[in-house]
């Protein structure tokens, strides 16, 4: 069994993402990438992909305690400075403002988080609960916001420093969650993955509410984990849980649903007292007690609104982003049914020039990075299947294999920002892939690659192609 990131696969990937960004320069050389844009990609993908392989061997010998505090240390480090050195070129270089381009919800959210603030301070904050009555997805992040500008003088900097401390978190509680789920050694490679994931540093430089809605999710997951392991189902070991799925709620309600049912699902198939029952009688009573908890409370409005439109709001959102002003005409051929079978690798790097997108092109390398950890996903879940082990890992699997089913018949299948609930459970199984393959299963990678790399052109050639640029 692996124990690090081998450089097999590493500068495999390496070379690939160089290739690709030169061949997509040469095939497409009018609207090649900005140089900016190869310069952050490049960052990206080497960072990741070699220090993934020198710090996986590096640490792997550690002491527990040594290792919990490198990975938190540095996890901090790195995104503290990215907080930094993003302020800096968001205010001086790309936008002028201290946000990113094309920042709607970012600056929505800083205004509301203004407005809360000044409710507090003048005691008038049932203007916020009358406002946001019915509507708990985007409350709860407003309200936090709030909370903090109070508390800061409306700093944006400091809400930005604390992302950092979130997200380094989420990094430890990964570790803990995959060492307890599987093994020390892959904890650690977990641990590492998360907090190298360029994704994952990135949302730290934003006003999104992203960061924090991966850290209460991940925090959730690895306090029900102890608690379904432990089953000591007490005040002492439920109050955290509950309140953060609360919390979670209040951020956005489908995904604390999703967690949920996670939650309960892997009670439901893992309680020895539950199985005695029987199999088809089991299956029966949690397939009525799924529906009931989805369609029975005031909570599932957002969710079922969601459901009973999702053919309707992905066919609009894809009209609209072939008909509007630089759409692309080919989007129309865009489905669930197409997005379904790629869910786990979308989305592709934009190597190219799009003007208007300058969030997918600087984003590039860390849409590469989730493409490449993609093959160690599937062949994780292919060896949990092949060893019967689905019921050891079911809370991970359900709420991986939950959000993706959501996300996929939605209108944002294709959009990173939504994919990054469930980047903590692929680092997680990519761990795991890793850590199982053996010399002889090495060689798929090689034929993944080759498939990766023709997508890859395929991809942007659609994405000039739509517009009419080519």
């Amino acid at each position: 069994m692996l124990d690090y990131f081998p450089q097999f696969f590493t500068n495999k990937a390496i070379t690939l993402y160089l290739l690709s960004l030169i061949v997509v320069s040469v095939l497409f050389f009018n609207n090649s990438l900005p140089i900016a844009w190869w310069f952050f990609g490049i960052v990206e993908v080497i960072s990741f992909f070699y220090f993934s392989n020198v710090l996986t061997k590096k640490w792997s010998n550690i002491s527990e305690k040594s290792f919990r505090k490198k990975l938190f240390t540095t996890a901090l480090m790195i995104r503290i400075v990215w907080v930094i050195v993003s302020y800096i070129l968001f205010l001086t270089v790309w936008t002028g403002t201290p946000f990113e381009w094309h920042y709607g919800d970012s600056g929505a959210y800083h205004e509301l988080g203004y407005w809360v603030s000044y409710l507090i301070k003048n005691g008038e904050i049932q203007q916020y609960f009358d406002y946001f009555e019915g509507r708990y997805s985007d409350s709860g992040y407003a309200a936090f916001l709030g909370i903090q500008y109070v508390l800061t003088g409306d700093s944006i900097f400091i809400a930005r420093l604390l992302k950092a401390l979130f997200s380094a978190l989420t990094a430890l509680m990964v570790y803990k969650l995959t060492s307890r789920t599987f093994n020390e050694s892959t904890g650690r490679m977990a641990g590492i993955f998360t907090m190298l994931m360029p994704s994952l540093i990135y949302y730290t430089g934003l006003h999104l509410k992203e960061t924090e809605m991966v850290f209460i999710s991940v925090w959730f997951l690895e306090r029900a984990d102890s608690l379904l392991r432990s089953r000591n189902f007490s005040f002492s070991t439920l109050w955290l849980p509950i309140v953060l799925v609360v919390v979670l709620f209040f951020f956005r309600t489908v995904l604390a649903v999703t967690i949920l049912f996670a939650f309960f699902t892997a009670i439901f198939f893992t309680s020895e007292r539950i199985l005695k029952i029987g199999k088809r009688l089991i299956i029966g009573i949690w397939v009525v007690l799924a529906i009931g908890f989805l369609f029975g409370t005031k909570y599932v409005n957002e969710i079922s609104e969601i459901w009973n439109q999702r053919g309707e709001s992905q066919a609009q959102s894809i009209n609209w982003r072939a008909t509007r002003e630089g759409g692309n005409i080919l989007a129309v051929y865009a489905s669930t049914a197409v997005f379904v079978p790629l869910i786990l690798v979308i989305p592709f790097p934009t190597m190219v020039n799009i003007n208007g997108q300058e969030i997918q092109m600087f984003m590039n390398g860390g849409n590469f990075v989730k493409n490449i950890i993609a093959f160690f996903v599937i062949f994780a879940i292919y060896w949990i299947i092949k060893e019967k082990k689905w019921r050891d890992f079911l809370l991970i699997i359900t709420f991986l294999v939950g959000y993706l089913a959501v996300l996929a018949m939605s209108a944002f299948a294709q959009s990173e920002r939504f994919h990054q609930p469930i980047i903590p459970m692929l680092l997680i199984l990519a761990a795991l892939g890793i850590s199982k393959i053996t010399d002889k299963q090495k060689k798929l990678f090689n034929i993944y690659l080759f498939v990766v790399f023709a997508i890859i052109i395929g991809w942007n050639l659609f994405k000039l192609s739509g517009r009419g640029l080519i």
